[in-house]
């Protein structure tokens, strides 16, 4: 593959370009002809939809269900939750014009669906029967990032999914709260082998309007961190507003207390970032649009049929095993070339099988983490590759977790706390005091922030900052 094609960034040098270059030349998405928006292309969108059919299949099995509401959001309903309002306005695409008629008032492309959702929500609910309410929503949303956009990461449109759900109590929405929050460390962690950090956020960073909001936080190899997540605990902030109230079994009208949750498409940019290298993607199995792909491998025109033949056979025991296998058969291209082409989309796993391969009944493994290649026999060709897909998912996460644990630097001491962020980057985790005066100055000195507090640890300790004492263990840093 030609310099032209193949990666000319090298990613500990050049980690922008590097991803921008994975992104276009491994297929995934395109730029649009529109500032801040991208394309999504076919293998782009498989991985998308490997992630959606996962976290879909959990949420089905916990008795959520899909839903969709419109696009457009009438501004009034936006002015109903004043704080939210006040937190997307900037961000907010507006529709004013229907054909040639001025429409009496803006309608907003949805930057988020709290407002749509709850006024359905407010004509629904009508008993402590009808509760808990849990829907989700797959769609996209829009948001003016028309500065600095980068594929997946921040784009002025990205497809996510935005869970909103309804309870009788607090209790009832702190235990789906955390119920959320697990499911998404299940898919970072055990799906895309990307470890992260949970917590809560702080009152500066959580979610516009929410009482309280937990996120996962991911670490990437510039030293920046990638909000990966969040769930939120919205309280009865929106339920008043939105006249959301259920006969108890009291028989007295209560207001609802709801919670809402959401990751985006950016799960893929950190997919990318943590796992790639400088020959292209590297999907971690369990979330691969193709697991293995099957090249075969022509010396001279007698031995193509047979090779064939043999190719066909295995891409069919690998099938009928549940693997999602590919079988490269183009004519056009040499192995060579399809061997880099592979690599470059980050398939896991590469099985060539050439003559000799045939002539002593095995097929050639290489791994796409390690490079390493194995020769199996015929008969163990299945149990081989799930052996190794697993073993290359463990080899990922066991490497990404290992990069985490490295970027997080115990300090309460400010110079070092700043030299660190500096030159180096990462998690800080320090003591804090919990004032936001501390947390304000922090950031605009050090351009780091609170990405989260940790669930049930102590404080210790005097804040890093001021030296008072601390109320809360935070981790600190730079992010996207």
């Amino acid at each position: 593959m030609s310099k032209e094609i193949g990666i000319t960034s090298k990613k500990a040098d050049d980690l922008s370009e590097w991803y921008t270059q994975i992104v276009t030349k491994a297929e995934l998405a395109d730029y649009a002809p529109m500032k801040g928006f991208m394309v999504l292309r076919p293998y782009g969108f498989a991985l998308w939809e490997q992630i959606r059919q996962y976290f879909d299949r959990r949420l089905k099995e916990s008795g959520h269900s899909n839903a969709y509401f419109p696009l457009l959001i009438p501004e009034s309903l936006l002015k109903k939750e004043a704080e939210h309002f006040s937190g997307f306005t900037p961000e907010v695409f507006w529709v004013t014009q229907a054909g040639e008629n001025k429409l009496s008032e803006r309608l907003a492309v949805r930057p988020t669906s709290e407002t749509i959702i709850y006024d359905a929500y407010s004509k629904w609910v009508r008993s402590w029967r009808d509760l808990p309410l849990l829907i989700n929503v797959w769609n996209s949303v829009l948001r003016a990032e028309i500065t600095a956009t980068k594929p997946f990461l921040r784009t002025s449109e990205f497809l996510w999914q935005e869970g909103h759900t309804v309870h009788a109590s607090q209790e009832d929405t702190d235990k789906e709260v955390l119920l959320i929050l697990e499911y998404y460390r299940q898919l970072i962690e055990d799906q895309l082998a990307v470890p992260v950090l949970t917590g809560y956020k702080s009152e500066r960073e959580k979610f516009v309007g929410a009482l309280y909001t937990t996120t996962l936080e991911a670490m990437m190899p510039d030293g920046k961190a990638i909000q990966m997540g969040t769930s939120h605990n919205l309280g009865q902030n929106f339920s008043k507003p939105f006249d959301i109230k259920f006969l108890g079994k009291d028989g007295q009208n209560h207001y609802a207390w709801t919670a809402s949750w959401g990751v985006s498409w950016r799960l893929i940019s950190a997919l990318i970032m943590l796992h790639g290298d400088d020959r292209g993607l590297v999907i971690p199995p369990r979330i691969a649009p193709i697991q293995t792909v099957i090249v075969p491998i022509y010396y001279k025109t007698g031995d193509q049929e047979t090779i064939k033949q043999k190719s066909q056979s295995v891409f069919n025991e690998l099938t009928n095993a549940g693997i999602a296998a590919n079988f490269d058969n183009r004519e056009q291209y040499t192995p060579g070339w399809k061997f880099n082409e592979w690599e470059m989309k980050g398939v896991p796993l590469r099985i060539e099988i050439g003559p000799k391969d045939v002539e002593k009944k095995q097929v050639t493994l290489v791994r796409r983490d390690n490079k390493a290649k194995a020769a199996v026999m015929e008969e163990e060709v299945v149990s081989e590759t799930k052996r190794c897909l697993e073993d290359i998912q463990s080899n990922l996460r066991a490497k990404a977790k290992a990069i985490l644990d490295a970027s997080i630097t115990n300090t309460d001491d400010y110079a070092q706390f700043k030299k660190t962020l500096s030159e180096r980057g990462g998690f800080i985790h320090s003591c804090w005091c919990g004032e936001v005066a501390c947390e304000d100055k922090i950031k605009v000195e050090t351009g780091a922030t609170i990405r989260t507090i940790a669930f049930n640890e102590q404080a210790s300790g005097k804040c890093v900052l001021c030296g008072k004492p601390a109320t809360k263990m935070a981790y600190f840093a730079k992010s996207y």
